[in-house]
C-alpha cells in the first residue's frame, strides 16, 4: 500500500521552506486591480461603487478647470450603466509612440497613464497617479467610450479591462476580443467631447452596492459651486419617471459659503484672493534615467471665501483643484494662522479690546463658515487619501495673501465695508470674553470641587468595574423602564442613567442653554470627557454608549435627539464607533407545545418578522398563545429585558456611524435645526413613500 502521509512542508498549519522564483505571482495590466480593488477604489459596497462615478466624473471636470467643456451630463439608465458625456477637448485619438497604442487605449488600459503627470496637458488637476479610467475599466463588465474630435466619432469597447468588440447592448452580448479604435460615426468639425458608459462588474462588487443619488446630487452640487459656470446634469432614468437635477452656480464658493452657513449673518461673504510662486525641489528623471533634484517653478492660487455668524460652530471646506481635503493641510493652516494675526493687530488701534484681553484662534473661528481653496501643479498630499495638503511652502504664502486681504477689509474706511468691519471684530472680542468666563467658571467649579467631594449624578446606577474596554453606559427612556433595567443589568459593567422625557434640541440651542439643561448636563459629566472642542475621547468612562428607548415613535424622538446630543458635542465618540442603540423587540410568541430543543419564547423585532415567524410556526403545526404586543420597555419583566436587549449574548445593537461629515451634519440641521421649510419637504416627500396599511394604528 503506498504511503500517503503528507510531507511535512504540506501538512496543514505548518509553513513551507520552500520559496522560489515559482512561487511568485505576476499580475500584469489590470490583473492586479481585480484582484485587489480596494487598494485602489478603497471598498467594494456602495462606496466603492460611488468612487469608480467620480473617477469618470473628476476627468471631465479637470477639463473644464482647463477651460474646455461647460457643461457634464451623468445618467443612470435603468439597464445599470452609468454614462458621463462631456464637451470638453476629447481623449487623444492618434498613436502614443512608445505604446503603439491609441490615447484611448492607453488612457483605458494602463495603469498609471494620463495626461497629468506634467505634459502640458493640464496646470493644475486633482488626478495625480493616472489611474482613474483604467480602474473603473477593470472593474466593469463592459465599458464603451465615444470621443468626438476632428468631425469624427471614434470608439472602443472593454470587457473586465480588455479591449474588444460586442455584437449587441448590455455586458451579457457577445464578446471578441480585439484592441483598435474604430470609426463609428461623424460629427460637425469643431464638435469635440468624451462619452463614457460602463456597467459595474458585479462579480466584484457586493449584491447589496447600490448608487446614492443623494451622494451624486451632493458631489455635483460642490463641484457646481467650486467651477464656476459649469453646469452638470445628473437624469436618473432608473424608475418608469424620469427625474433630471441639473446644477449650475456662477456664484462660486461666495455662493457656496452661504450655502454651507448654518447661522444668521454678521457680516457679509468676505473674498480673500492671492497669486503667488514658489520654488519646489522634486525628483525628475534625466536623459540617462536617472532621478535628479530639480528647482521647479509652481503657481499659486488662493480664493478663499469667509463670512461670520451668530452662531458658535465653525464649518470649514478645503479643497485643493476642486478635491475635498476634510482634514486640512497647510493651505488651511496657513488661513488660520493669519486670522489670528489680522484680527489682533486691527484691533490694537481700536477701543472694542481692552487692557489685558488677547484674541486666539477659537475666538476667530467661532461662528465662522469658510471655504479655503488653492491651486497649484503636482500638489503633495500626505497618504494615497489626498485628505490632507503636505506641500510646506503654501502654509507661508495663504497666509501672507490672507494676512494682506483680511486687514484690508479690517482697517477698511468706506462706509457699508467698516460697518461689516467693526461686526467681525464685535463678533469675535465678544467669544473671547465668552471664553475668558467660561474658564474662569470652571476654575472656579474646580476649586469648588476640591473643597467638596465631587460626585455624579444620585439617578446614575454605576457599575463596578473601570475597565473601559468592557464597561457600557445604557441610556434610560423613563423611571419606569429603569427599574426593570437595575434588575435586567449585569452590574459588574452595565451602568444605567435615566433621563426624564425628552433632552433639549441641541441643534437649535445655544451651548449656555445646553449645558444649563439639567439632562444634558447629566449625561456629558456621567460620560466624563467634556463637550465641544475640549472633549477628550480617553478620558470616556464607559468603553459603549447605548441609547434604550421604547421602540415607538415617542422613543425614536428620543434617540435623534440623543443622537443630536453626542454629534454636536460629543462628536469623537461618534466617530470612533462607541455609541449604539439598543434594539428592544416589538412582539413576544410563547409556544405551548416546543419541540425538544426549541425555545419557549420566540422574540421578533419588526412586523414584518412577526408576520413570517406566525405563519412559520402555523406552518409547522406549533401552537402559540396570542403574541404579546410590547408598547414600551417597562412591559418586559427584568428576564425578558436581558435576555431580548441588555445581554451581549443574545442582544441586537446598532452603531452609529459617520460614513460623510457634510451629509450627516446637513441631515441633522434638516431634521433638528431652526428651517422649517426643508423638514416639511422630507416629511411630506416621505408620506407619498409610505404604505398606508403599515401604520400602526
Amino acid at each position: 500500500m503506498p504511503n500517503t502521509k503528507p510531507a511535512p512542508s504540506d501538512q496543514p498549519g505548518r509553513e513551507s521552506r520552500d520559496y522560489e522564483a515559482r512561487h511568485l505571482l505576476v499580475l500584469e495590466g489590470l490583473e492586479a486591480v481585480r484582484k485587489r480593488p480596494a487598494m485602489y477604489i478603497g471598498s467594494t459596497d456602495t462606496r466603492g461603487l460611488m468612487h469608480c462615478l467620480w473617477e469618470i466624473i473628476d476627468n471631465a471636470v479637470d477639463e473644464a478647470l482647463g477651460g474646455f467643456g461647460r457643461e457634464i451630463k451623468i445618467t443612470l439608465a435603468r439597464d445599470g450603466s452609468i454614462s458621463v458625456h462631456d464637451q470638453a477637448r476629447g481623449i487623444p485619438v492618434d498613436v502614443e509612440p512608445r505604446t503603439g497604442l491609441s490615447g484611448v487605449e492607453v488612457v483605458f488600459t494602463k495603469l498609471h497613464a494620463g495626461g497629468k503627470f506634467g505634459g502640458g496637458s493640464y496646470n493644475a488637476t486633482g488626478g495625480l497617479h493616472g489611474v482613474g479610467s483604467s480602474v473603473v475599466n477593470a472593474l466593469s463588465s463592459r465599458l464603451d467610450v465615444e470621443v468626438d474630435r476632428g468631425g469624427t466619432t471614434w470608439g472602443m469597447s472593454f470587457r473586465r479591462g480588455t479591449p474588444g468588440i460586442f455584437d449587441g447592448d448590455g455586458p451579457t452580448a457577445k464578446f471578441t476580443p480585439g484592441s483598435g479604435l474604430r470609426k463609428v460615426g461623424r460629427t460637425k468639425r469643431g464638435v469635440t467631447g468624451t462619452r463614457v458608459r460602463y456597467w459595474p462588474d458585479r462579480q466584484i462588487f457586493l449584491k447589496d452596492a447600490q448608487l446614492s443619488l443623494d451622494d451624486l446630487y451632493n458631489r455635483a452640487r460642490q463641484t457646481s459651486f467650486l467651477v464656476p459656470g459649469l453646469a452638470l446634469q445628473v437624469d436618473d432614468e432608473r424608475s418608469a419617471e424620469v427625474t433630471t437635477e441639473r446644477f449650475l452656480h456662477e456664484g462660486g464658493i461666495a455662493e457656496f459659503c452661504e450655502f454651507l452657513a448654518p447661522d444668521e449673518a454678521v457680516t457679509e461673504v468676505v473674498r480673500l484672493q492671492g497669486q503667488d510662486r514658489f520654488t519646489e525641489t522634486v525628483p525628475m528623471l534625466d536623459d540617462a534615467g536617472h532621478m535628479t533634484p530639480t528647482d521647479v517653478e509652481r503657481d499659486l492660487d488662493i480664493d478663499i471665501a469667509v463670512r461670520w455668524g451668530t452662531g458658535y460652530e465653525t464649518t470649514t471646506r478645503s479643497y485643493v483643484n476642486i478635491i475635498a481635503t476634510p482634514k486640512g493641510g497647510t493651505h488651511v493652516a496657513g488661513f488660520e494662522r493669519a486670522l489670528t494675526r489680522s484680527f489682533s493687530n486691527a484691533l490694537e488701534g481700536t477701543r472694542l479690546l481692552k487692557s489685558g484681553e488677547e484674541i486666539v484662534k477659537d475666538d476667530v473661528l467661532e461662528g465662522m463658515t469658510s471655504v479655503v481653496t488653492v491651486r497649484l501643479a503636482e500638489p503633495q498630499f500626505e497618504g494615497q487619501t489626498k485628505e490632507v495638503l503636505g506641500t510646506p511652502p503654501v502654509a507661508g504664502l495663504v497666509a501672507k495673501a490672507v494676512n494682506r486681504e483680511l486687514t484690508a477689509f479690517l482697517t477698511s474706511t468706506k462706509g457699508a465695508t467698516k460697518a461689516q468691519a467693526r461686526a467681525a471684530m464685535e463678533k469675535v472680542v465678544g467669544a473671547s470674553r465668552a471664553r475668558v468666563a467660561a474658564r474662569q467658571h470652571r476654575e472656579a467649579q474646580r476649586r469648588k470641587n476640591a473643597l467638596e467631594s465631587s460626585s455624579l449624578p444620585t439617578k446614575l446606577a454605576d457599575c463596578r468595574s473601570t475597565d473601559v474596554d468592557r464597561t457600557e453606559l445604557f441610556i434610560v427612556e423613563g423611571d419606569s423602564a429603569m427599574g426593570t433595567a437595575k434588575l435586567a443589568r449585569n452590574s459588574e459593567f452595565q451602568a444605567l442613567l435615566p433621563i426624564r422625557g425628552k433632552i433639549l434640541n441641541v441643534q437649535r440651542a445655544s451651548v449656555g442653554d445646553m449645558l444649563k439643561n439639567a439632562e444634558c448636563a447629566s449625561i456629558i459629566q456621567v460620560v466624563g470627557a467634556g463637550s465641544g472642542r475640549t472633549f477628550d475621547l480617553d478620558a470616556a468612562r464607559y468603553g459603549k454608549i447605548i441609547f434604550m428607548a421604547d421602540a415607538d415613535s415617542d422613543g425614536a424622538h428620543i434617540r435623534c435627539l440623543l443622537a443630536t446630543l453626542f454629534f454636536r458635542y460629543m462628536r469623537p465618540l461618534v466617530d470612533a464607533g462607541r455609541v449604539f442603540t439598543a434594539v428592544p423587540p416589538l412582539h413576544r410568541f410563547e409556544l405551548t407545545n416546543p419541540r425538544k430543543g426549541m425555545e419557549k419564547f420566540i422574540y421578533t423585532y419588526s412586523d414584518a418578522e412577526y408576520q413570517r415567524k406566525a405563519a412559520e410556526l402555523t406552518k409547522r403545526n406549533l401552537n402559540f398563545k396570542e403574541p404579546q404586543r410590547y408598547k414600551g420597555l417597562g412591559e418586559m419583566d427584568a428576564d425578558q429585558l436581558a435576555d431580548t436587549t441588555m445581554s451581549p449574548r443574545h442582544r441586537t445593537l446598532r452603531r452609529m456611524t459617520v460614513d460623510d461629515g457634510l451629509i450627516a451634519e446637513t441631515t441633522f440641521e434638516m431634521l433638528m435645526g431652526n428651517e422649517v421649510a426643508p423638514r416639511k419637504e422630507f416629511i411630506v416627500d416621505g408620506a407619498y413613500r409610505l404604505d398606508a396599511s403599515a401604520i400602526d394604528a
